[in-house]
């Protein structure tokens, strides 16, 4: 057999070899058991989304009837104006100023009453209204007793807004994971650097306007019971506030 038939048989063999070497690669990776993989980690769920807010739902006023005697505190901050109270009957002339979030309400009675077409509530008037009749367990007149309406007759039937209106557990102890330095500025109805917008929004009410939908990443204004506040959040924090003239 001459070079030339032996160069071209040795490199066939090498060829073929080449190939075989890689078929059983091929076929070895293929039928290996698979690596196993690591979970995903869970999602972060933040601690104010943990928090577990009860609901009453109540449809007709003797369903408030578990309330008296038991106090409920502020979540609709700066909406809900509240009046004089006395013999069952609430004087909507009078207005004695606005419940602030996380303030506490001794309730005293429930009772219904048609409003004067004059009134501005929050709640809509319908034939006559449902209120609360309360004291404010902080005030400096503890025993003074108030009225704030919190929902409706039409012909529709009841609505009611208890559930937006209050928590029906302590906040301080349902978000106590924000601190005493916060809940000091909540309590005093200020903003400190720091804070979210859901704790302020707690200091200073829910009445606010944005241009910008990026929650935690905005500028916001709080009307603040008519002295409005310019706050600006950044990766959910306040970096700075001033007071806003607009």
């Amino acid at each position: 057999m001459d070079n030339t038939k032996k160069a071209a048989i040795g490199g066939t063999l090498l060829l073929l070899a080449v190939v075989g070497v890689r078929i059983g690669m091929i076929y070895r990776e293929r039928n290996a058991p698979a690596a196993p993989t690591a979970a995903p980690a869970p999602a972060k769920i933040a601690e104010d989304d943990l928090v577990f807010l009860k609901k009453k739902r109540p449809s007709t006023p003797a369903d408030l009837k578990e309330l008296v005697g038991t106090t409920l505190w502020v979540s609709a901050g700066g909406q809900m104006d509240y009046y004089p109270y006395a013999a069952h009957h609430a004087d909507y002339g009078k207005s004695q100023g606005t419940l602030l979030g996380a303030e506490p309400l001794l309730v005293k009675q429930y009772f219904e009453q048609v409003a004067p077409k004059s009134s501005r509530s929050r709640i809509p008037s319908g034939d006559r209204q449902v209120l609360l009749a309360f004291t404010k367990p902080k005030s400096d007149d503890p025993a003074k007793e108030y009225a704030v309406p919190v929902g409706y007759h039409d012909a529709n039937g009841y609505t009611f807004y208890t559930d937006e209106i209050f928590f029906y557990d302590d906040p301080h102890e349902l978000y106590k994971h924000w601190g005493p330095d916060v809940w000091k500025a909540i309590d005093s109805h200020q903003v400190i650097l720091g804070m979210s917008e859901r704790e302020v929004q707690m200091a200073l009410g829910q009445v606010s306007r944005s241009l910008s939908n990026d929650y935690g990443n905005r500028l916001v204004v709080y009307d603040n019971l008519g002295k409005p506040l310019a706050v600006t959040f950044v990766k959910n924090k306040v970096t700075s506030f001033r007071a806003d003239s607009q």
